[in-house]
């Protein structure tokens, strides 16, 4: 059961005109959900975004790579809020029953986006004057591309501090995520009578991932922590014979815990012993990465999570996002935030509780003000 949202006299950032109120935030949150934007396709919400970003006092605009990008302060401390505004495909009805909004991307993570909006508003003028609080609604990050984080990498310069939009829960912060290594398996064969006593493509695609799946057991021999540990999928499955030919290829996705580096990893799995007919191709890789819970970012969000009434957990998590693909470029204090249960990402019950969403706020609110006051004095 959450604590009472604090009242606007209770909040650590003083109000302005251009401050979105609670109920404008759960207008925007609630739009942004209604409006689908699947990876490819996020041109809608992108406007809708921009939109708020701007009636929210922020200087706004939609960049090269589709990406919505506001801007607040001038100060000399450059803190960045990335979030992304694409979802998984499958459309989930979205409705708001008991205080709770249900749709695609309601998670993961249009209410981490929508959040870090509604708090960048109610920034005030100390606040403005000490920071340059850039939040980017980044485009394609359920893919493999990643398009619209590599662009903001490429033109953005390298802020201090960065918060990236992930669920988290409101009264909990993000230090780590997996890395990722996904690999093509494909099994070859000449075709032969279903009479024959042979194993089909299939049947030799799955004895090689078999023997995949029994080199990761052992690797992980000793290891408690799931974090800590190696875990492999078979993420997909398709076979054909064109009567000369008897093929199977699969897709096979590592999750990696820092004692792993993806091209170490590639190198062993490709020096296992499969038999003829059986090869492995790399198609894309990320790096496992841990954040440091003595940065001052950290330190802001749990005092942040503190003053709301929370408990200031920091979590790992087994999947991966953006800081993966951040944390290696920009070499500065990163932490993952955002309302909602990420047990829910990429699932048909995806939802969000609003009185979360309201807290998250404030404690973004909080974060960003204790990081201004820290330069201001």
């Amino acid at each position: 059961m959450l604590p009472p949202v604090a009242d606007a006299a209770a909040a650590p950032v003083i109000r302005t005109g251009n401050a979105l109120d609670d109920r404008t935030a759960i207008d925007l949150v609630t739009r942004a959900v209604s409006c689908p934007s699947p990876s490819g396709h996020e041109a809608a919400v992108t406007q809708i975004l921009v939109e708020a970003m701007s009636a929210g006092g922020a200087e706004a605009h939609v960049d090269e790579s589709g990406n919505a990008v506001g801007a607040w302060g001038t100060g000399p401390l450059k803190v960045a809020f990335l979030g992304h505004m694409d979802t998984v495909p499958g459309e989930i009805p979205v409705r708001v029953e008991g205080g709770v909004l249900y749709g695609r991307g309601s998670v993961d993570a249009k209410g981490s986006l929508c959040a870090a909006i509604a708090a960048a508003s109610r920034l005030h003028g100390r606040a403005l004057a000490a920071l340059t609080l850039h939040v980017i609604g980044a485009v394609e990050e359920e893919v493999p591309s990643s398009r619209g984080c590599r662009h903001v990498l490429a033109t953005l310069p390298a802020p201090d501090l960065v918060i990236i939009g992930e669920p988290s829960g409101w009264d909990r912060y993000t230090l780590g995520y997996k890395g990722r290594l996904a690999v093509r398996l494909d099994a070859r064969r000449e075709s032969a009578h279903g009479a024959r006593d042979e194993p089909s493509a299939a049947e030799m695609l799955v004895d090689a991932y078999a023997a995949v799946r029994r080199w990761v057991e052992r690797d992980n021999q000793g290891v408690e922590s799931a974090f800590d540990r190696l875990q492999v999928t078979l993420r997909r499955l398709s076979s054909e014979d064109d009567g000369l030919v008897d093929r199977c290829h699969g897709e096979v996705v590592f999750r990696l815990p820092p004692r792993w580096e993806s091209a170490r990893l590639a190198r062993s799995v490709s020096e296992l012993t499969f038999g003829p007919g059986i090869e492995l191709t790399q198609t894309s890789a990320e790096e496992p990465v841990r954040a440091d819970n003595r940065s001052p970012l950290a330190r802001a969000f749990r005092a942040g999570i503190r003053a709301a009434g929370g408990a200031a957990r920091p979590v790992l998590k087994t999947g991966t996002s953006d800081m993966n693909v951040v944390a290696p470029h920009w070499r500065v204090p990163t932490v993952a935030y955002g309302p909602g249960d990420a047990s829910l990402d990429h699932t048909p019950h995806e939802r969000l509780s609003l009185d979360e969403y309201l807290r998250s706020i404030e404690v973004l609110g909080s974060v960003l003000g204790s990081l201004a006051s820290a330069v201001s004095g």
